[in-house]
């Protein structure tokens, strides 16, 4: 069977890893969480935004996939075909052990040159000392070929999503013969219009999370579970 996992915060959340606004608190908690994911917002104070989002690569970098990534992974394991698509900007898909992840909001753990898109090894963003508990301002380091500023390489509001991802999540969507939709609140677009591209063309469309979300009255079906608890039910269920 070839499968589709559309991912969301949801699915990361027992891993210890904040949502967008959950992550607020201590130095920035003062702040709107949207107002420091704009490239305006960079321009005006990159030490300001930097130091917000190396605060949160480190909480990524420190965290372990929990068994939701797992069982996701092993789905391919037991012979489907798996794409995985995910509004996430973590990597803990790729250390759970899927193989081909499509990230449509970006990375996390990867930074690129905001003017010539240059990137750097080691990345900078990753690079010690770690941020100390609760963050701090931090300078962005220069590009070596532009003197620009280093940003995350995410996807902020106001910027396009990656083509390559979007194309090849919309291709997946269009050939799978199962959409799973985990952990998200299919409230952000245009991720959040996959699954009527699916259910246009017939294809059931599995919901798992513990509320319901605007998707799940047009759902072929919901499992009010947390990623955790969903994952392991689909699975046992396929094998």
């Amino acid at each position: 069977m070839r499968i589709v996992v559309l991912s969301g915060a949801g699915i990361s959340a027992a891993s210890g890893i904040p949502t967008f606004r959950d992550a607020l608190s201590g130095l920035w908690a003062r702040f709107d969480p949207e107002r420091l994911a704009t490239e305006a917002a960079f321009r005006a104070d990159p030490a300001l935004v930097w130091g917000w989002y190396r605060w949160r690569a480190a909480m990524v970098a420190a965290a372990a996939p929990n068994a939701a990534h797992a069982d996701v992974a092993a789905l391919a394991d037991d012979g489907h075909a798996l794409t995985v698509v995910t509004q996430n900007v973590d990597d803990l898909h790729e250390r759970g052990g899927a193989r081909e992840v499509w990230h449509l909001h970006g990375r996390l753990l990867a930074s690129r040159c905001i003017d010539c898109g240059a990137r750097a090894t080691p990345d900078p963003i990753l690079l010690a000392p770690a941020p100390p508990a609760g963050g701090q301002r931090e300078t962005p380091p220069p590009c070596d070929r532009c003197g620009a500023a280093f940003r995350p390489d995410v996807v902020w509001f106001g910027e396009s999503l990656p083509v390559d991802a979007w194309e090849a999540a919309s291709r997946a969507i269009e050939t799978c013969d199962l959409l799973v939709v985990v952990g998200t609140s299919s409230l952000v677009w245009p991720a959040a219009g996959l699954p009527d591209r699916a259910l246009r063309l017939g294809t059931p469309v599995l919901e798992i999370n513990p509320q319901p979300t605007p998707l799940s009255p047009r759902a072929t079906a919901h499992g009010a579970h947390t990623a955790t608890a969903g994952m392991a039910k689909l699975r046992a269920r396929l094998t």
